[in-house]
């Protein structure tokens, strides 16, 4: 089983910037992509963006222009750069790999494989 380690996270000020990173212990081409995800306090999970092997990305519609995923193959490590941070951005965030043809979905279940999280606080 491939492990995956969230860093990256810590308080930013609101308009701040930071970027994620996702390290597996394994090779990340080994599956069909990987997505970042985030779960705020008493809210449900919820996907944010994820790539695939061939470098296409999806985001979630309201996050497209302030957050960019992106991998290094060589160094099996996925990437998720933040701008523009809102309060509302607040919670632990995700990195998580896929094997299912649906990885594109950005839900739950089609995502196998999860990391700990790395806790985002946005305030000032």
């Amino acid at each position: 089983q491939v492990q995956f380690v969230e860093s990256g996270g810590g308080l930013v000020q609101p308009g701040g910037s930071l970027r994620l990173s996702c390290a597996a212990s394994a090779l990340i081409s080994n599956y069909n992509a990987i997505g970042w995800f985030r779960q705020a306090p008493g809210k449900g999970r919820e996907g944010l963006a994820c790539i695939n092997n061939q470098g296409t990305s999806y985001y979630k519609e309201s996050l497209k222009g302030r957050f960019t995923i992106s991998r290094d193959n060589g160094k099996n490590t996925v990437y998720l750069e933040m701008n523009s941070l809102k309060p509302e951005d607040t919670a632990v965030y995700y990195c998580a790999a896929s094997h299912s043809l649906s990885w594109y979905q950005l839900v739950e279940y089609v995502y196998d494989s999860w990391g700990q999280g790395t806790q985002v606080t946005v305030s000032s």
